[in-house]
């Protein structure tokens, strides 16, 4: 099938790679010359494991393209995705500016012969009636030469590829069978395991459903990870007064098949680009609509919390931080990617600087490629040794798997003071007191 992909982020480019993958024609569409030539070239914009082997083979074979000139990707795709951002407003809502832009574009575009318009992008409920309403202002005679679906992604940055072709449902709402049929068939090799990166012979299961409920199941979803992390939070919070190990606690909880492991590890929080934005807009659309979210205020809030408590302990074993030297280990919102929006490292750069400490950090991407948008009040160190020398305490921020294998005992003998705090509680106790650490864990 031919294929557009408007918006080569995260969710555009791997969609429109993992699309071609499985023998789709594919055209990605941005408006950012740059991000296209750099594309053009074979070379991914972002840091996603498998995703510069899938493009580099999709690009040699035909199957992907890129381009700045919507008009082109319209015109070429039977399907067309919407992959554009949605960031937050101050208050909470989405800002869909950029969704508007690009159905408007469309619109303009359309020239007859049948499409299938898809929101891909995570957007406000409703918004699939809006989108097709912003085109027939744009076009009113092609009332009847385009259906809109709800195609919500549930990609994790740093495994999207892996999702992509292993999700654990399809969600498609519209209200068109001819739209639905159109979509089954666009995701028929990944529904039924037919590409190299399946790992189940089990079909995926398929959910049907409206626009709205379709819209909603994204929210709905995200908001109730956040809440399970937060929730295991406050756990760990209680845990670490009473004397009881939130690992232990977790694990005996997980082992109820009504509540599972996933998503109850204790630490800093959660961060990046989806459960903050997704939670503020579906507590800002229920406001709209008169109803008031104690629960997921309350998630929000806790969250925010959790950040300050490394700052807490920092302060429990070091006393005044000013003129301290701390020591992050990673960046990053998660490991396996670069993506630092809303990470909560930024938080704790920002609350150690006003508290008079100077922070160092070292994070494999960010530390290797040169990134240092937000980072002006950190030094990024280019290897773990630099980071430790000098240092009063060293934090890990970010679960990254080469942290696991660090020579703790070398860290430690080039630091003034041995005070670890583990935010993640990723690392063994007894290996890192046997190292010379005074550690901290989050609840354990």
């Amino acid at each position: 099938m031919k294929v557009c992909v408007i918006g080569t982020g995260y969710v555009g480019l791997v969609t429109g790679a993992c699309l071609a993958h499985i023998g789709h024609e594919v055209v990605c569409v941005d408006n950012n010359q740059a991000k296209i030539a750099l594309l053009k070239a074979g070379q991914s914009p972002i840091y996603e494991p498998n995703l510069p082997e899938i493009l580099q083979e999709t690009i040699e074979q035909g199957r992907i393209s890129f381009t700045s000139d919507i008009r082109q990707g319209v015109q070429h795709g039977e399907v067309l995705f919407i992959a554009v951002g949605t960031p937050p407003l101050a208050d909470g809502q989405s800002d869909t500016r950029y969704v508007e832009a690009v159905a408007k574009g469309i619109g303009a575009c359309l020239e007859g012969g049948y499409k299938v318009i898809v929101n891909k992008s995570t957007v406000p409920i409703g918004s699939g009636d809006w989108v097709r309403m912003l085109m027939l202002e744009e076009n009113s005679a092609l009332s009847h030469e385009f259906d809109v679906v709800s195609n919500p992604e549930f990609l994790r940055e740093g495994s999207a590829v892996y999702d992509t072709f292993n999700p654990d449902r399809i969600v498609l709402g519209s209200s068109s069978p001819r739209a639905i049929e159109i979509m089954q068939k666009l995701y028929h090799d990944i529904i039924y395991r037919h590409c190299a990166y399946a790992v189940s012979p089990d079909p995926v299961p398929v959910v049907i459903t409206d626009l709205n409920s379709a819209e909603m199941i994204k929210y709905a979803a995200n908001a109730f990870l956040a809440t399970k992390i937060s929730f295991i939070n406050e756990i760990a919070n209680i845990c670490d007064r009473v004397g009881a190990n939130v690992k232990e606690v977790a694990r005996g909880m997980g082992l109820d098949s009504r509540i599972g492991t996933r998503f109850l590890q204790a630490g800093i929080g959660w961060g990046g680009s989806c459960f903050g934005k997704d939670l503020a807009a579906l507590i800002h659309t229920a406001e709209d609509y008169g109803y008031h979210t104690e629960l997921l205020n309350a998630c929000v809030k806790v969250n925010r919390q959790q950040r300050l408590l490394v700052i807490e302990k920092l302060q429990k074993n070091l006393k005044i931080l000013k003129g301290k030297t701390i020591g992050l280990l990673g960046l990053t919102f998660k490991p396996d990617t670069d993506d630092l929006r809303d990470a909560p490292a930024l938080t704790l750069i920002e609350h150690l600087n006003r508290l008079g400490a100077k922070v160092k950090a070292y994070d494999p991407i960010v530390s290797q490629s040169g990134m240092r948008d937000g980072l002006s009040h950190v030094i990024v160190e280019t290897d773990v040794e630099r980071l430790a020398d000098g240092c009063d305490a060293l934090v890990l921020v970010t679960e990254w798997a080469q942290f696991q294998q660090l020579d703790y005992g070398k860290l430690r003998s080039l630091m003034h003071n041995g005070v670890f705090i583990d935010c993640r509680n990723y690392l063994d106790r007894p290996i890192m007191e046997q190292a010379g650490f005074n550690y901290t864990g989050i609840g354990c």
